[in-house]
Parts: C-alpha cells; sequence; structure tokens
C-alpha cells in the first residue's frame, strides 16, 4: 500500500488540486482515498485501478467541497503548465517563453469546466482517452467533443 501511495500521491495531488484550493485539503483527500482502498482491499475487483484511484480521489473531492458548503460549483483552480522546463535558453529566450506560457494559460483557463478538465488530464496528465473518459464519467466519445471544442477555442484565442 506505502509503494501505491507514494507512486500515486503527486498525480493524485494534481488531480485533486483542481477541485480543492488547499494543499492540506487535497493531501487529506488522498489520504481518504487510499484509506478507501485500504478498507475495501478483501473485496476490490477492479479492472483499471488507475481509473478507479482517480474517481474515488474525484468522488472524495467533490464530497469535501458538498462537506463545507463553501462553493456550489465546483470551481477548477488555475495550474500553469511550464512548456518550457528542459530546455537551455538565453534569458531573453526565457521571458519570451514565460509571456507566451502566460497566454497559453490564460487561454486554457478561459476554456469551460470540463474541456478544461478533459483537457488537462490528456494533455499534462498524458492519459489514455478511455481512462480520462472514466475519471469524468462520461463517453470517450463525449471526452473527444470535448477536446476538440478546447482546442478550437484555444486556436481562437491564441492566433
Amino acid at each position: 500500500m506505502k509503494h501505491l501511495y507514494l507512486h500515486y500521491f503527486a498525480k493524485l495531488l494534481r488531480y485533486v488540486s483542481i477541485y480543492v484550493h488547499s494543499t492540506g485539503e487535497a493531501e487529506e483527500i488522498i489520504s481518504d482515498t487510499f484509506l478507501a482502498i485500504w478498507e475495501n482491499r478483501k473485496t476490490l475487483l477492479v479492472d483499471n485501478f488507475e481509473s478507479y484511484l482517480y474517481s474515488i480521489a474525484r468522488n472524495k473531492s467533490i464530497s469535501t467541497i458538498r462537506r463545507y458548503s463553501r462553493l456550489n460549483t465546483v470551481e477548477l483552480e488555475e495550474n500553469y503548465i511550464d512548456l518550457f522546463v528542459h530546455t537551455s535558453t538565453t534569458p531573453e529566450d526565457d521571458l519570451i517563453s514565460q509571456e507566451q506560457i502566460n497566454e497559453i494559460n490564460k487561454a486554457i483557463n478561459t476554456l469551460p469546466d470540463k474541456c478544461k478538465e478533459a483537457f488537462k488530464l490528456i494533455r499534462e496528465e498524458k492519459m489514455k482517452y478511455k481512462e480520462a473518459a472514466a475519471i469524468l464519467g462520461i463517453s470517450v466519445k463525449t471526452l473527444e467533443a470535448h477536446l476538440t471544442l478546447a482546442m478550437k477555442k484555444l486556436r481562437e484565442v491564441l492566433l
């Protein structure tokens, strides 16, 4: 269980941070997620463990939001994409790149919530369509429609 926790912790932290705005709350949700898996370990029969794990984390995130009654709807927190993290560039190039990254992040944040979440799972988390669809609770075709809409809107904003 410790190995699973350490393996998935960082990914789940990014994912849960989409729903909650506090790192402490996110860590608590992740702990609750693994506790639920541990408590059901004897009867646990799943085909895709990762999708199951993300689904539990999503449901616990939404339950936490409802329990605290702070928000009526789930708001996606701004998570920035650093596209140029592994390049060697000059300071001027870095400044230009940072401006482009800021523009891309602003464009991503203008997307509707479902499109933004689908985009981040596929593009940032590098998930397969089937896994992301399972996590979001939608069909693969609906996921594809969200991604198509996201790409169309990003092109409009960036071009």
